[in-house]
């Protein structure tokens, strides 16, 4: 980043201490936001920074301390009176209302009348904030119709088009593309260019350095250090965030790789956008599927585990061709699939991690119509040790857990099936460093254990670091597969976006 001039803070948090029962969230926190700034502010998943977004935004009510805005201490602040004072967040999960229509979820604050709404003036003014990013979204969609993607760039939108002096952005990117990764940037540097102090929330790690001038670094509710951003690399950051050296975020090891166990010939689906692929995934290996977003990695997946229907071509699987017209014959099959959204569609937020964890073996903890709730506590107090899922109990709601935890009672959910083939879309977004190593640990195990598994992923370095082969797609279809000791980030990229790469030259 570029050598800034600060003025005197926009928002100081001084003394901060917040308790929920007997959790100590934040000890003693002082932070503070500068206008013209866009401060960092990075830790693992339970480190406190979600409480702090919510102190800031009036969501909850500091214990002791103080919280001052442009100088002035606020206190008994609420989220209404956060909104007035000019604070504004982006979530990691976006907060939009599904059934209105992208206009109205960008125009909702809007001043209107009693009598009429002028559609024209919103329809531009919407138009406008959307071209701002860079992006395309069909006003007249209900959000619900969106892709996660496009929901977090419709949240960014509504918060970009707030005029906010006070900016939050939780993890913005983490279902994003690389291009539409940099439009972003831009809107945040004109937005810091005009003054706004930004608060930015990330677990990417090598985003920081291109968009912020400092960071802080959270550990266990307690600020462990701030640093100018340009005086600070990424291994500094992991060593404030875990404590301890991380030597490898993507420990990738070297298994046997098998006979293929799932082979896709001509696989087309127009419900699906996708056409002609072509594809094998062998035992151990672990194929990384790489490409933008829309370019068809998400739909591919859906196919194969019957939730698009499939037009053409074959599956086989083990060498037997399959029909798979649903999850259930996927299942059947040996197919398991851990969804890019995994708060809809990975658990059930308000079940335990109990409930969760046995979604998918209903039958085997079954007598009869009825469950076992013996069996069932059994079978899940085994997952939380195996996946060390950090909870206080397996009574607990999974909405109460962090998002790796979460994701790892959906895998747990999954693996307790025995599958064959296990698809993982975007498995590690939107979480912390040591969660994502866990998680890799964990695919490296099951690819020993001979598991084929397909890896989704919109982070290039976790597809290099992870696969063994790897697989680009555009507008629905695989234009090469290539080895992972010939991949760069750039020749990904440059396949992605549809460019003509040369092959390597064969050997003499």
């Amino acid at each position: 980043m570029a050598e800034t001039t600060f003025s005197a803070p926009r928002l100081e948090l001084k003394g901060i201490e917040k308790s929920f029962g007997g959790v100590h969230a934040l000890k003693n926190v002082s932070f503070d936001l500068r206008p013209h700034e866009v401060h960092a502010l990075v830790g693992e998943n339970g480190a406190g920074k979600s409480t702090l977004i919510r102190l800031i935004t009036g969501a909850h009510l500091p214990d002791s301390g103080q919280i001052l805005i442009d100088g002035q201490e606020v206190q008994h602040l609420d989220p209404v009176r956060s909104r007035r004072l000019g604070v504004a967040a982006i979530y990691q999960n976006p907060a939009l209302f599904p059934d209105l229509t992208v206009l109205e979820n960008l125009t909702i604050d809007d001043d209107s009348s009693w009598i009429s709404v002028n559609w024209r003036q919103r329809r531009n003014r919407a138009r406008e904030l959307i071209d701002r990013l860079g992006v395309s979204l069909p006003l007249d969609w209900e959000a619900r119709r969106l892709s996660l993607p496009q929901q977090q760039l419709l949240e960014i939108a509504r918060a970009v088009g707030a005029q906010s002096r006070i900016l939050i952005m939780d993890e913005p990117t983490a279902s994003l593309a690389d291009t539409e990764v940099e439009h972003l940037f831009q809107v945040i540097r004109d937005l810091r260019n005009s003054g706004v102090g930004i608060i930015y929330i990330s677990h990417r790690l090598e985003e920081l350095p291109q968009i912020a001038d400092r960071v802080t670094a959270l550990r266990d509710g307690e600020i462990v250090g701030t640093h100018a951003m340009n005086s600070v690399g990424r291994s500094d950051l992991i060593r404030l965030m875990v404590g301890r050296e991380l030597s490898a975020v993507f420990p990738k090891e070297q298994v046997p790789i098998g006979s293929p166990l799932l082979e896709l010939s001509g696989v087309t689906s127009r419900s699906a956008g996708i056409s002609q692929v072509d594809l094998e995934v062998k035992s151990g290996e672990i194929l990384g599927l790489a490409g933008l977003v829309g370019a068809g990695r998400t739909e591919l997946a859906r196919v194969l585990f019957g939730i698009e229907t499939l037009d053409q071509g074959s599956i086989a699987i083990a060498g037997s061709t399959v029909e798979i017209n649903s999850p259930t014959d996927a299942i059947r099959c040996g197919i398991a699939y851990v969804p890019e959204d995994r708060r809809r569609h990975g658990v059930v937020q308000e079940m335990s991690v109990s409930a969760n964890s046995t979604l998918a073996i209903l039958r085997e903890i079954s007598a009869g119509c009825f469950l076992d709730p013996g069996l069932e506590r059994t079978k899940a107090d085994a997952a939380v040790r195996q996946f060390g899922i950090k909870t206080a109990s397996v009574d607990t709601p999974v909405n109460h857990l962090s998002g790796g935890n979460q994701q790892k009672v959906v895998l747990s959910k999954w693996l307790q099936r025995k599958p064959k083939i296990l698809i993982l879309d975007e498995p590690t977004q939107g979480i912390d460093v040591g969660a994502k190593a866990e998680i890799h640990r964990m695919m490296c195990a099951l690819a020993r254990e001979g598991l084929a598994i397909i890896l989704i992923s919109s982070e290039l370095p976790e597809i290099l670091g992870m696969s063994d082969r790897i697989a680009v797609m555009r507008r629905g279809k695989i234009t090469r597969t290539i080895s992972r000791s010939d991949a760069t980030q750039e020749m990904l990229l440059e396949l992605a976006l549809g460019h003509q790469v040369p092959e390597e030259a064969p050997a003499c």
